[in-house]
């Protein structure tokens, strides 16, 4: 364990009505209740108040603070996990433009995925994802969780239907990112990292 939690934000993908994400989430949450390593913090996508837009200099008031909020609390982390469903072999638009907002907060800190899907269990969206955060310079941790057919994998009352083998999946996904981002923080700490924009 860490003398200081590791500030975690797990960040909700999906934005779809009726979305399956909700029973996901809480699985994972509570998963998260046995790591005193981390000090949790959720942010919903459906509820970020970006409504799927991408980053614009005309963008409304409302978006633009909505951006502010959510850059403070996303500048305090130290890590990050992403829940997020596969729409047509990738992820949400609402997951893209949360991310595409916010540039500096991604930086040298790891990330985690937990996903869900059909017969692919979300993995396609985590592996599209690997690509947009390594521009970001952050780091995705190697394994991840999958739900695999996720509507079959939990009972009525959201409960995982494999739960030690699933929590043996959470578990392994923390462990590593709980090293990056004990590894990072001190990193972060003793050499800010800095990076110059190849954009045009």
């Amino acid at each position: 364990m860490t003398e200081t939690p590791l500030r975690l934000v797990v960040l909700i993908g999906s934005h779809r009505e009726g979305r399956f994400a909700p029973t996901v989430s809480r699985w994972f949450l509570g998963q998260l209740e046995q790591y005193a390593d981390f000090d949790v913090e959720v942010i919903d996508a459906a509820e970020a108040g970006l409504n799927a837009e991408g980053p614009s200099p005309t963008a409304s008031l409302p978006i633009l603070e909505a951006v502010g909020a959510l850059a403070a609390r996303m500048e305090a982390a130290d890590a990050f996990v992403v829940v997020t469903p596969e729409y047509n072999h990738s992820y949400p638009a609402s997951l893209k433009s949360l991310i595409d907002w916010h540039r500096t907060q991604w930086q040298a800190k790891p990330i985690g995925f937990v996903s869900y899907g059909g017969m692919s269990g979300g993995l396609r969206a985590v592996e599209h994802l690997r690509q947009v955060f390594a521009e970001l310079h952050a780091v995705t941790v190697r394994d991840t969780v999958s739900f695999h057919l996720a509507w079959e994998r939990f009972d009525e009352h959201g409960e995982a239907r494999d739960p030690e083998g699933h929590a043996r999946a959470a578990k392994t996904m923390l462990d590593q990112l709980a090293w990056w981002a004990t590894t990072l923080r001190t990193a972060r700490i003793e050499r800010p990292y800095v990076t110059q924009s190849t954009e045009v």
